[in-house]
């Protein structure tokens, strides 16, 4: 099964005790039903701090696991947690109200994984030509045009009854915007002092005259 990309303002949408969502090292993992297991636990602060951000900062790139460091007291090994201690991290020495059979902690865990955080999110614009309707979306790079028509569904529900062009080419709906050559002109908006979001290439929509896919 394809994994699903999502943009950072996606993630930040779930910023809530009732909906938190954290990204890091390119993973998207939805930490709600950790917050409702632990609920009023204070070793769940940290994390609520930064739901719906990147928190890739806590670990390290290579191992996928915590940052670490010597603790020049004991001089073993801990997590680096600068925000303070959180679920699933162990205290620095033994203690009696800590349960060492906790299992796969919840960075490791693949419950919690949802998706994968996209590297290059973009806009585009897309124009129904037979309603004039346009709409600004914000896509991963990484989709297909299939997956961003899913995305565009909720604007016009009979989306599959049209043709998706780009400069007067049919768009392979199984390839990738950049592989269906639908570049930004980042140099050329550049030197006129434009930022490329607010000027993004436009996908024609053609109807077909056919409802029946709606």
């Amino acid at each position: 099964m394809d994994q699903r990309y999502f943009t950072p303002a996606e993630v930040a949408e779930h910023n809530t005790a009732a909906d938190l969502w954290v990204s890091f090292l390119g993973k998207v993992c939805d930490l709600t039903p950790l917050v409702t297991q632990y609920e009023g636990d204070a070793l769940l602060l940290p994390i609520m701090e930064v739901a719906g951000q990147d928190i890739s900062g806590w670990f390290d790139a290579e191992t996928g696991d915590l940052l670490r460091y010597v603790d020049p007291k004991t001089n073993y090994y801990r997590y680096y947690t600068p925000r303070g201690r959180f679920v699933h991290v162990p205290p620095s020495g033994p203690r009696s109200d800590w349960a060492t059979d906790v299992g796969k902690p919840w960075w490791k865990d693949e419950r919690y994984h949802v998706g994968l955080l996209s590297a290059e999110p973009r806009w585009i614009r897309v124009i129904n030509t037979l309603t004039s309707q346009e709409q600004r979306l914000q896509v991963c790079s990484e989709e297909t045009v299939t997956e961003i028509l899913q995305r565009y569904l909720r604007y016009n529900s009979h989306a599959l009854s049209y043709t998706w062009k780009h400069e007067g080419v049919n768009l392979d709906m199984s390839k990738t915007l950049y592989e269906n050559k639908v570049f930004t002109n980042d140099t050329e908006l550049q030197q006129l002092q434009l930022h490329p979001d607010q000027f993004p290439p436009a996908i024609l929509l053609h109807f077909n005259d056919d409802l029946t896919k709606g």
